[in-house]
């Protein structure tokens, strides 16, 4: 049996989200989730409010949803970021990569590279890495767009590594149809969907089909037009603001005769 999963989302547990879990539980099922993967930011966590946020976790989860609890965690430079889940201990902030996915590994939890394109994160990118490493998000939505990354299938085969795709879910922007399909015939609960992935029984899907389909591959390069078209309407409208509020600002400050 396969069943849906979203992964890379933000609640108001992380400092930037919004969302409260039960809403984003019910939001998601209604698109027809079945697993909810969440990956709250690193920075002000300790153990107990990850405890905490598992508790949480669980009281958003239904018999339509479950709510997976995760984080993401960041090095000192904000620059390398993965997405963690499984039984492991808060590990703490500003960590090496390195550091932060032997602790990861040596509690049997998951690892998955986030956004390697954001800050050409990429290049930070370790051999040592690999072993560690079930998966890298090959897509993005808040960082790539309407289109994969350009830098991922690269990773992806030095690390020999699962790619995932992800919506790095904050807001309503980043609603994209970007799922990843789990091969599971067991009760949906976080221990068998842990085993799912790392069994690598799971695959990335965009608009509900696999991303080797030819529907998929022929819709990419239109994707990736109209990705620059939204690209550059969004540099523009960024522009004319700034240039609107200084305006205003310039008007407001100006002496009066």
């Amino acid at each position: 049996m396969e069943h849906t999963a979203v992964c890379h989302v933000h609640s108001e547990w992380s400092y930037d989200g919004r969302w409260a879990l039960d809403a984003l539980a019910a939001k998601f099922s209604q698109r027809g989730c079945r697993v909810l993967m969440m990956t709250e930011h690193d920075r002000g966590f300790s153990q107990s409010r990850l405890e905490e946020f598992r508790r949480a976790c669980d009281r958003a989860s239904s018999e339509k949803i479950l709510v997976v609890p995760g984080i993401e965690y960041s090095d000192a430079a904000n620059r390398v970021h993965v997405l963690v889940w499984g039984p492991v201990p808060f590990l703490g902030e500003n960590l090496p990569t390195g550091e932060m996915l032997e602790g990861v590994r040596a509690a049997s939890g998951i690892a998955v590279l986030a956004h390697p394109t954001r800050r050409k994160a990429y290049e930070c990118f370790e051999p040592s890495w690999a072993s560690k490493l079930l998966g890298i998000e090959m897509w993005n939505r808040k960082y790539d767009g309407w289109v994969p990354s350009k830098s991922s299938p690269s990773l992806l085969e030095a690390a020999n590594a699962v790619p995932f795709v992800g919506l790095d879910f904050h807001t309503d922007r980043q609603l994209f149809p970007l799922t990843m399909a789990l091969r599971m015939d067991e009760i949906v609960t976080e221990d068998s969907v842990l085993e799912c992935m790392r069994t690598r029984k799971c695959s990335p899907r965009a608009f509900g089909l696999s991303l080797h389909d030819r529907i998929v591959h022929t819709a990419l390069p239109f994707l990736g037009f109209a990705e620059r078209g939204r690209r550059k309407a969004a540099s523009l409208l960024k522009r004319t603001k700034s240039s609107v509020h200084k305006h205003t600002e310039s008007t407001h400050s100006s002496p009066k005769a």
